[in-house]
């Protein structure tokens, strides 16, 4: 009888800590779920806002130090000299216009740190937009933002044969 008592009592006990552990996970679960959220909502807007040529409002999505790194090979840029780019396709209202057609967003461990990538419909047809993100005062904000252009596989050899020239050149230069 002492037994069976003794193994009941350490059923409930178990049972308990497991409930306890799931409840704790499902917390985690659900914060990581209303943080994807949270980002995928920033990231449409943080879009709008350059489809709208808000200049204002698009950099106020980017960190301090944020980086920005475009289609062309020499677009590796801080976020001061971005601006600078971009400013005066800002100030013409001849922005550009990303609309997310497929996204995926990780988050960190910590719940500070997240990282996406999307496939965006755009001017240059489907582009990949990709990039970190960092939680500043509870609102998420761009660290690093890559834009690329996707090439379907049929026509890569065709591609490279129109670009080498130019970025051949451009190694040669990089290399020195």
């Amino acid at each position: 009888m002492k037994l069976k008592f003794i193994i009941l009592n350490l059923g409930l006990v178990s049972f308990f800590f497991a409930c306890k552990n799931d409840a704790k996970n499902s917390h985690i679960t659900s914060s990581a779920e209303q943080d994807k959220i949270r980002i995928a909502s920033m990231l449409d807007s943080f879009n709008m806002a350059a489809a709208e040529a808000n200049y204002e409002k698009y950099f106020s999505y980017y960190t301090k130090d944020a980086i920005f790194i475009g289609t062309d090979a020499t677009e590796n840029w801080n976020k001061d000299e971005f601006m600078v780019w971009a400013k005066p396709f800002f100030d013409k209202k001849r922005t550009w216009n990303f609309t997310a057609i497929q996204r995926h967003i990780f988050i960190g461990e910590d719940n500070n740190v997240a990282w996406f990538n999307e496939l965006l419909s755009t001017q240059m047809k489907i582009c990949r937009g990709s990039g970190v993100l960092i939680k500043q005062n509870q609102a998420w904000k761009v660290q690093q933002y890559v834009l690329s252009t996707t090439i379907p596989n049929s026509l890569i050899d065709s591609v490279v044969a129109l670009k080498s020239p130019e970025e051949d050149a451009l190694m040669k230069e990089l290399q020195k």
